[in-house]
């Protein structure tokens, strides 16, 4: 405890002991909101919007409405809003950022912040990381609003739905797998196709940052009023709010149109990086993601373009060649990037999901391109730069909103930079049951060879006793040579990665079972619970897994952003399950080897120190 802490008090525990009597109120309604008759569900909610109409404020209806959607919530879902989630609620509807931990049930607390808010007529939105979640939180807790008579949208790329029960009448054994399998199936059949206009009209909508942000730019270009979309930004909840407020602030929505730079330029100018040598010809700064020329390579250049472009001006040249080194010393196939029907799509780094659409800046994909092209991939072409038409960062889009809330599992670490560019306070919301799991110091070894020997090793092991083991790793590349190495062993295992995107949800949800081994990259720390004994689960089974240890997490890298380290570790000790994870780390890891492991490494060599023997230490995993 600090020694402000100590003189005036922890403000998070001071936050939740004010809440607390608003959450005792709601629990203390709940027995007169169980003889309500379903038919009279929708009435509540018509009783609160008059309500409101005749001076009433919000505040004043949240412990009746969190009531109602408890209730709504145990009869369509059968699931009862625990207390820590009516405390995520509040603050929620507080206009904070609320940190719970994974598998405490974020999308069921956020219904009732998005009911009440919905109830002022203004239109309510739920912004969530992908278009998979987006489908999926729609089908699954639109029947909650539904029962309470609010509509709910759904945007996705180029589509928009309405959550129908009526739609295709679903047979009655959909609606129990819905119940069943919600937290990772989508049934199809409850969304409706419609326009952009009929999903932004709904009381609540869900879609991703992309979609809101782009139809706001897109409302920005049209010349006829009725041809606008959106209609305003009265209250919105981030989910996996550090991935989008923080990591992807700074990212552009970019709306172009194509200039008129000749390909065939960009193929030139790739033919003369891979003429260049490393080190000879040019140095690499990893740190700074840029390049420095030698002397000997700036003559190089002169003598293969047959010009000076430096003492002649020629910054365009020289700015397309340097374009062309990155893409050959920092741009990797499989890691920052997959070729897909001849087109280069980006690989989001702190998720590992694909970016269809996505296009570095600045002619750099276009160098991306050219370098594929000349060393083989004859399908990919390289499509023109663009020329902005509008642009807007999510930072500027999401301030925007008259109110502003976000939740994710790893929120406490970012609170100071959330509170300055947002002025948004970050509560921790405790979990409903202690948390268990153990994490380990991490292991570090001299290579990466070695690393990955001891990982298939630490795989082999745990297998051999049953326990389930999720495997985390940094890119598509290293998940699929641990794949291949595991092959070679024999180990059976799923593998998850930005490829299989299709499939993400249903095999993540059973990475809980008995012996299972699942490789994903990063997009395993989002999005989809991972329950003990498989989904739905098994008693019998999660009853062994448990006594195993639970769920073992094993990341193969560390990350630069420690949140990505700790949303892998949340995977594991979910509502007080036990749980273990650690990191196996090699010297050779691009985090460690710009941050001085080669040192390490020649110490290690210099005092003839086991190859297979790991560094073990808390302080390192610090």
């Amino acid at each position: 405890m600090s020694f402000i802490e100590k003189i005036f008090g922890n403000p998070n525990e001071k936050y939740l002991q004010k809440i607390n009597p608003l959450v005792d109120k709601i629990n203390f309604l709940e027995k007169d909101f169980e003889k309500i008759p379903n038919e009279s569900l929708r009435e509540k909610t018509f009783e609160f919007k008059e309500r409101l109409k005749k001076g009433e404020e919000l505040k004043d209806i949240l412990p009746e409405a969190f009531a109602l959607v408890r209730e709504a919530a145990k009869r369509t879902l059968g699931q009862r809003h625990f207390d820590v989630q009516l405390m995520g609620g509040i603050a929620l509807f507080e206009g904070k950022i609320v940190e719970m931990k994974t598998g405490e049930g974020k999308t069921l607390a956020a219904t009732l912040p998005l009911y009440l808010e919905a109830l002022s007529g203004k239109g309510c939105h739920l912004v969530t990381v992908n278009d998979y979640l987006a489908r999926r939180d729609t089908v699954w807790m639109g029947q909650i609003y539904h029962i309470l008579g609010l509509s709910v949208g759904c945007l996705n790329h180029e589509q928009a739905f309405l959550y129908d029960p009526d739609y295709k009448k679903p047979p009655e054994e959909k609606d129990k797998i819905r119940d069943e399998l919600g937290s990772f199936y989508v049934v199809e059949d409850f969304l409706r196709p419609c326009s952009r206009k009929e999903a932004y009209l709904a009381d609540i909508t869900y879609g991703t940052n992309h979609e809101f942000g782009f139809d706001y730019l897109r409302d920005n270009m049209v010349y006829q009023k009725e041809d606008i979309v959106q209609r305003g930004h009265h209250f919105a909840i981030v989910d996996e709010v550090d991935s989008i407020l923080i990591d992807e602030a700074r990212t552009p929505l970019i709306i172009s149109a194509p200039s008129e730079e000749p390909e065939e330029i960009y193929y030139f100018f790739a033919k003369i990086a891979e003429i260049l040598k490393k080190d000879q010809d040019y140095k690499v700064l990893e740190k700074e993601r840029s390049i420095t020329w030698t002397e000997e390579g700036q003559e190089r250049v002169i003598s293969l373009l047959k010009f000076d472009p430096w003492t002649a001006g020629d910054f365009k040249s020289v700015h397309k060649l340097e374009n062309a080194l990155k893409a050959k010393e920092f741009f990797v196939l499989d890691k920052d990037y997959v070729i897909k029907n001849g087109e280069i799509i980006i690989v989001d780094e702190f998720t590992g999901r694909l970016m269809p659409g996505r296009r570095w800046s600045q002619g750099l994909h276009q160098a991306v391109e050219a370098k594929e092209h000349i060393r083989g991939k004859k399908e990919v072409k390289v499509k023109k730069e663009s020329i902005t038409l509008a642009t807007i960062t999510l930072q500027n889009y999401f301030r925007m909103y008259e109110k502003l809330s976000g939740m994710t599992g790893t929120a406490a670490t970012s609170a100071e930079e959330f509170e300055k560019v947002y002025g948004l306070e970050v509560v921790v919301i405790p979990t409903n049951k202690k948390m268990i799991r153990r994490d380990l110091p991490d292991k570090i070894f001299k290579t990466e060879k070695i690393k990955f020997e001891m990982i298939v090793e630490e795989n082999k092991k745990r297998r051999q006793k049953g326990q389930p083991v999720l495997v985390g790793s940094r890119s598509i590349e290293k998940n699929e040579y641990l794949s291949s190495l595991l092959r070679k062993e024999g180990i059976p295992h799923q593998v998850l990665n930005a490829k299989h995107h299709e499939k993400e949800a249903q095999i993540i949800a059973q990475a809980g079972k008995l012996g299972a081994i699942t490789i994903a990259t990063n997009m395993a720390g989002r999005g989809v619970d991972i329950v003990l004994g498989g989904n739905p689960p098994d008693e019998k089974e999660a009853q062994k897994v448990k006594e195993l240890g639970g769920l073992f997490v094993l990341g193969t890298e560390r990350h630069e952003a420690r949140r990505i380290d700790d949303q892998l570790r949340g995977r594991a000790g979910r509502q007080g399950d036990p749980g273990e994870t650690q990191f196996f780390v090699s010297l050779e890891d691009e985090l460690i080897r710009i941050f001085g492991g080669e040192k390490i490494k020649n110490l290690m060599e210099k005092f003839n120190f086991p190859d297979k023997e790991p560094i073990q230490s808390n302080l390192i995993t610090k």
